[in-house]
């Protein structure tokens, strides 16, 4: 039980000093000289779950009333929160999450720059506890953001880091609300353009733009849908020559400045067909430029050293002939223009953003366009561009796919079309087809 206390009164004492009882059968109270009229007069004192005495102070009476109930039910429920537990700043607790979950290194990295340069500077010395009673302060975070000019699709992403913070705060039982699922933490839509895929034309231009190093490339992405860096992290030993599929195992990636092997995305392997074109592309290839065997550390930087042989290598460079993501992003800005996919601008004018639009993903976006349009399951091409979840794939590329109605039309007629030269007979007769 909890029990509320007048810290500015004291039960008053007679001449022969003991405790005086009014003709109500109650105490007789009387000002306390060295406590009355400072601090909060109302103290709850109250046990926690582990029965060891607690007190909160405050000004008014009521509220002290409505503290006591809600921690009497809170004790009773299971649900009791130490006040105390959240004074822990957002910035502390934050790094500690950083650092003990379950992170891909270079994801690690990047949570801890975007809170740094984004979010720390707002709440970062602000108490756990005080955050998730005051969602309007965590609100300033997204409004600072957006006065920095940074994308929707960014500040939400920065704002999903936040939000697994608070998640966590909770678990561990400092708070009991997350600030940014209320309704006063709004983020600003975002305006996302439908995805344009290259045209066939454009895929194979591209492929001719590249050095011939490097021209093999375009068939691996826009024939098998990898990723960058599962692209420059492919190898002939991926491959099962004889029953025609690749399994994609592997990616380079980019921590520190360095390169290390990985897992591709989301550390999931996954297998694919290989179609007999791509095969003929890689087999090519092989004949021209020998695959290089590159030893690279593994996930991490003082991870253990894998080593494998690779279909796409730079010989000679500081790499151990590994190619870098910003040199490989070099040689194929310079194909946009040759082609004529990105313009060729005048020198101070800014273009990185159609760099970005399309940078090498522009080749998964066009397996995935080619596949869909021609009505293969979303599942199945979900499965071969790796995506953990359908719903992303359906996202991305939903209005590529056949419409509905016609493909209804289509089905309906292909099923129910008589064989030519086939008679009417009584299966065909009025009344079979209900």
């Amino acid at each position: 039980m909890a029990h509320i206390d007048d810290r500015w009164m004291r039960r008053k004492r007679g001449a022969d000093g003991k405790l005086l009882i009014g003709a109500n059968g109650k105490p007789v109270m009387e000002k306390d000289p060295m406590r009355y009229g400072k601090g909060k007069r109302w103290r709850v004192r109250y046990l926690d779950p582990d029965d060891r005495e607690r007190n909160r102070s405050f000004e008014k009476k009521v509220d002290a009333e409505r503290f006591k109930i809600q921690v009497e039910a809170d004790v009773l429920r299971g649900t009791y929160v130490d006040p105390d537990a959240g004074k822990i700043t957002f910035r502390k607790l934050a790094e500690d999450v950083i650092e003990s979950r379950t992170l891909d290194p270079s994801t690690r990295k990047v949570m801890h720059t975007r809170l740094t340069n984004h979010v720390y500077p707002v709440i970062g010395s602000k108490e756990i506890g005080r955050l998730s009673k005051r969602p309007s302060m965590v609100q300033a975070v997204v409004k600072k953001m957006e006065s920095n000019g940074l994308a929707p699709s960014y500040i939400g992403t920065i704002m999903t880091h936040v939000g697994t913070v608070f998640a966590v705060a909770i678990d561990d039982e400092l708070i009991t609300k997350n600030p940014v699922k209320t309704s006063t933490v709004v983020l600003p839509r975002s305006t996302k353009k439908k995805l344009v895929p290259w045209t066939a034309e454009q895929v194979l231009a591209m492929g001719e733009a590249l050095p011939g190093r490097y021209q093999a490339m375009v068939a691996v992405g826009a024939g098998l849908g990898m990723r960058q860096g599962e692209i420059l992290g492919f190898g002939p030993d991926d491959i099962d020559w004889l029953r025609g599929t690749v399994k994609v195992q592997r990616q380079i990636k980019v921590l520190s400045s360095k390169l290390v092997f990985a897992l591709p995305k989301g550390e999931k392997v996954r297998e694919e067909p290989l179609p007999e074109s791509v095969k003929l592309v890689l087999a090519e290839h092989m004949r021209e430029y020998e695959p290089l065997t590159v030893t690279l550390p593994w996930r991490t930087l003082d991870g253990a050293p894998r080593t494998a042989r690779l279909f796409f290598s730079c010989p000679g460079n500081a790499y151990g002939g590994a190619v870098y993501r910003d040199r490989i992003n070099e040689i194929w800005h310079a194909a946009l223009e040759q082609v004529g996919i990105v313009p060729k601008l005048a020198a101070g004018e800014k273009r990185g953003h159609l760099y970005r639009e399309h940078g090498m993903h522009m080749l998964r976006h066009y397996f995935a366009s080619v596949l869909l349009t021609e009505g293969e399951s979303i599942q199945a091409v979900a499965e071969w561009l790796g995506h953990g979840d359908p719903t992303i794939t359906l996202r991305v590329y939903a209005h590529l796919m056949p419409k509905s109605d016609q493909r209804m039309r289509t089905l309906i007629d292909r099923a129910l079309r008589r064989p030519p030269g086939q008679a009417d007979g009584p299966e065909t007769a009025q009344g079979a087809v209900t």
